[in-house]
């Protein structure tokens, strides 16, 4: 169980955004705070979303044995928006930039002004769940295990769906220099391949979750 939900959790923590933004964080003026408050949103909201997700699950029976069709069908459904949103990625373009208004997005607009208040709002933002992250809450959600197992589970989920974000932080805090610069080169190159990562992320998350949702509703898991 443990494993199957790490797995979905790995999927979840492929985030080319987080890491760019991080990037950005870590060279603003004042590097530590901006940074520390963006891990701690992101972890706020992944910390919510799966107690969330846990408490739902249970409350509509969905570990119950009389579950096991609605709960991989539950599956096969994020696994079908997640390829339909890889789908809708591909097809859109990016439009032309406006000169009159460089910086239209939400996330954008907070992150052109570092601070630990915007920081903690766009970890909590970047940070909303995701197919996969459902998904990986879903395992220990409907699992028939004890209470430290599954508390275990959704620590192990918690912590590697926000890896882009803490594990940057840790080696900053260690090696300042030399974390940055392999983060803006890293930055870079997501600047320029960022939305194809994304797109085959994506598309590979939902197809794992398509493949699992179908064979658990055939009857096969």
């Amino acid at each position: 169980m443990i494993a199957q939900a790490v797995g979905f959790a790995l999927l979840a923590a492929v985030s080319p955004t987080a890491l760019i933004i991080m990037a950005v964080f870590l060279a603003s003026a004042n590097p530590r705070l901006t940074a520390v408050a963006y891990v701690i949103g992101a972890f706020t909201m992944t910390v919510v979303m799966a107690v969330v997700v846990l408490y739902v699950l249970r409350v509509t029976g969905l570990n119950l044995p009389r579950g096991h069709d609605p709960r991989y069908g539950l599956r096969l459904g994020l696994g079908v928006l997640a390829l339909g949103t890889a789908a809708f990625l591909a097809r859109r373009k990016k439009p032309a930039p406006d000169p009159a208004q460089p910086k239209q997005g939400l996330i954008s607009r907070l992150i052109s002004r570092p601070s630990a208040r915007t920081a903690f709002a766009v970890g909590v933002l970047v940070f909303a769940p995701s197919a996969t992250f459902i998904a990986a809450v879903q395992v220990p959600a409907t699992a028939r295990a004890g209470v430290a197992i599954t508390a275990l589970a959704l620590v192990l989920i918690i912590l590697i769906t926000c890896l882009a974000v803490w594990l940057p932080l840790l080696g900053f805090l260690a090696a300042p220099q030399g974390t940055t610069r392999v983060l803006k080169a890293i930055s870079d190159w997501l600047h320029a391949h960022g939305k194809t990562v994304a797109i085959y992320a994506i598309a590979l998350c939902g197809a794992v979750l398509v493949v699992n949702g179908a064979l658990g509703v055939a009857g096969v898991l």
